[in-house]
């Protein structure tokens, strides 16, 4: 899923192509993306992009006449530009109009599109009114514009796991899996630690932690995006993912942690998985896998030095 960073930079991107133009038509292909019915969607027509906001992990389109569209692009939804002005008449889509593709959205000088990989549809698009926006919004403290003191507050307010803390829309803005792997590596803390039993420190460590890894992503991606400038794409940020090379656990399972050498692990539930590092995060114990441990039960190993017994 887009987080943070890949928000921010698909939002400057956009900035650059859509700010003062007009979208000329909306073509849906999807019945199920658009989620409400009034206004209609054919009200942004003719008008043009005044602003463009994020709301947590929400790509948000303001109008003229206070009218927005927004975006959750979810797990697989993934946006795509393509640079010249729309030559389109009033026809129905292209027949040849790949499956994946939900939506276009065609602006006087290009066109926005919308796809979503996989079978399953969960990207979302709502039009509202300003007055509407916060409505969609879960409530998460945004990382840059709180304090230390703030950041606690909201960490300890219930006796979560850090991971779900992290990744909870309605405790902290815009952070998901991916990123919430490579911060709990940096501040060298365990993904299953209670929120209400960290120490001062630690909570420092994660606070400073949180914040230096989301700019460290963002200056990142902006610098990728800015190299493909020259090529076809024209430096619109096409290659979004959850999975990056220069990431440090996320994704690596079995790879070695590149600060100690100690192969990374992790722990998979329904869709997601959480990826660590036995000894920078939990102290060389190995945190039980759920599908794993109820196969194995008693055999399960509980440290490092277990498993690599059994390899």
């Amino acid at each position: 899923m887009p987080e943070f960073p890949d928000i921010v930079v698909y939002i400057e991107a956009l900035e650059q192509r859509l700010l003062k133009q007009t979208l000329e038509r909306v073509v849906i292909t999807a019945p199920f993306l658009l989620r409400t019915a009034a206004p209609p969607i054919q009200i942004v027509e003719g008008k043009q992009v005044r602003q463009l906001r994020r709301i947590g992990k929400r790509i948000c389109i303001g109008f003229e006449e206070d009218v927005w569209l927004v975006l959750h692009l979810m797990i697989a939804g993934r946006l795509h530009w393509s640079e010249g002005p729309n030559r389109a008449s009033t026809k129905q889509p292209p027949l040849k109009a790949p499956k994946n593709r939900l939506a276009n959205f065609q602006f006087n000088n290009g066109t926005l599109s919308l796809t979503e990989a996989g079978a399953q549809r969960r990207a979302s698009l709502h039009v509202v009114s300003e007055s509407d926006l916060e409505a969609l919004n879960p409530g998460g403290v945004e990382i840059f514009e709180t304090d230390l003191a703030n950041f606690a507050k909201v960490l300890t307010s219930a006796n979560h796991t850090l991971k779900r803390a992290l990744t909870d829309p309605r405790l902290f803005s815009g952070i998901g899996n991916a990123y919430s792997d490579e911060i709990l590596f940096n501040a060298r803390l365990s993904p299953i630690a209670l929120t209400q039993k960290l120490k001062e420190k630690e909570i420092e460590r994660l606070f400073e932690a949180t914040r230096t890894t989301l700019k460290h992503w963002v200056v990142l991606l902006r610098s990728e995006t800015e190299k493909r400038k020259a090529d076809k794409s024209g430096g619109f940020p096409e290659k979004v993912t959850a999975f990056r090379p220069e990431m440090a656990v996320h994704g690596k399972y079995q790879e070695p942690c590149p600060r100690c050498g100690a192969r990374i692990k992790r722990i998979r539930y329904a869709a997601n998985e959480t990826n660590y590092c036995p000894q920078c995060q939990t102290d060389g114990k190995l945190l039980a896998d759920r599908a794993l441990s109820r196969l194995l039960r008693s055999d399960w190993p509980r440290t490092v030095e277990e498993l690599e017994g059994l390899i």
